[in-house]
């Protein structure tokens, strides 16, 4: 598995301290956003050339990392 620390990291400064890919404003956020609407990684890697490969795969290590400590889960709905 990648370490996505090497590729993302979180600066008060920079959009408010969402995490990024380092050395850009492209939070993890925005690329899953772009992923949950039907964006491929190709069409990521085209339109923001300092993304790369590595950086892609860093979000998903990122992501099941924050999950698998209980940082992301599914609210519950409440029933009326």
């Amino acid at each position: 598995m990648i370490n996505w620390k090497d590729h993302i990291h979180s600066n008060e400064e920079v959009l408010l301290g969402k995490p990024v890919i380092k050395g850009t404003r492209i939070s993890v956020e925005f690329i899953l956003e772009r992923l949950a609407n039907g964006w491929t990684e190709q069409e990521l890697l085209e339109n923001y050339p300092r993304l790369t490969r590595d950086a892609l795969k860093a979000v998903f290590s990122y992501t099941y990392e924050c999950m698998k400590d209980g940082m992301l889960y599914i609210p519950k709905v409440s029933r009326a």
